[in-house]
């Protein structure tokens, strides 16, 4: 019987924690859906104080900590949750290393951190950091929307920068594969084919094809663009650029 009694009490907490852990990411959720990003992140971090490894928490909690911060006007702000964000990303791999999202959510981390790091080297290595970690999500699941999209905003971005950050990354990291629009476009397409209503997506193909001299291929992007469904709280802007890119098109 002493044996019993403690397991019995490990059984009965497990199970409250897991109860707590299905509601608050529930809640979280709600708020997700609402729109109320801030306080969904504050519900994903509740999760993390009763199971620190829940790699679904983590990730979302990284994914927040990236938009949110996106939208703060201060560089300091946005550096908090930028690093919180890759803080959480990289917990999120440590515990699941065979989880796209997981890494996903750790190129996006790095590609915000590319925003406000200001030592050359280091923002040239969260170049680099992106592409692995999207080549590692797609290495998992190569149908992944936002692995895909990752991967085909990375070419996109590598592309159209200045040619000091270009030769710079080059420099530093010469076994890179050679960025190329076409690359952008395929991987952005088959994201589009695996998640139609991906605003952000969209809108970066419709600017592949746009930058890669194809109009009409722009303007039939553009046009599903504004009519996608909004889903998250950034799409409302995102299909206004669309339209007003549309509108100097046409």
């Amino acid at each position: 019987m002493k044996k019993i009694f403690p397991f019995l009490f490990l059984l009965i907490n497990y199970n409250v924690m897991a109860q707590d852990t299905n509601l608050l990411l529930k809640e979280a959720d709600n708020f997700e859906h609402q729109f109320k990003e801030e306080e969904a992140l504050n519900k994903y971090k509740q999760v993390l104080t009763v199971d620190g490894n829940n790699v679904k928490a983590l990730v979302k909690a990284a994914e927040l900590s990236c938009t949110t911060g996106e939208r703060l006007i201060n560089k300091n702000d946005k550096r908090i949750y930028f690093e919180s964000a890759l803080a959480f990303a990289q917990r999120a791999v440590a515990s699941d290393s065979n989880n796209a999202d997981a890494y996903c959510a750790r190129a996006t981390a790095c590609a915000k951190m590319t925003k406000i790091e200001t030592d050359n080297k280091k923002m040239i290595a969260f170049v680099r950091d992106i592409k692995i970690n999207a080549d590692k999500a797609l290495q998992i699941n190569p149908n992944h929307a936002k692995a895909n999209f990752i991967e085909g905003k990375w070419h996109y971005e590598m592309v159209t920068l200045n040619w000091a950050k270009r030769l710079a990354v080059k420099a530093m990291y010469g076994g890179l594969p050679e960025a190329d629009m076409d690359k952008a476009i395929l991987y952005l397409e088959k994201s589009r084919s695996i998640d139609p209503y991906y605003v952000l997506n969209g809108l970066t193909l419709a600017k592949a094809y746009k930058d890669n001299n194809r109009p009409a291929q722009t303007i039939e992007v553009l046009k599903r663009v504004v009519k996608m469904p909004t889903r998250t709280f950034d799409d409302t802007a995102l299909k206004e650029e669309a339209q007003k890119m549309l509108q100097d098109l046409e």
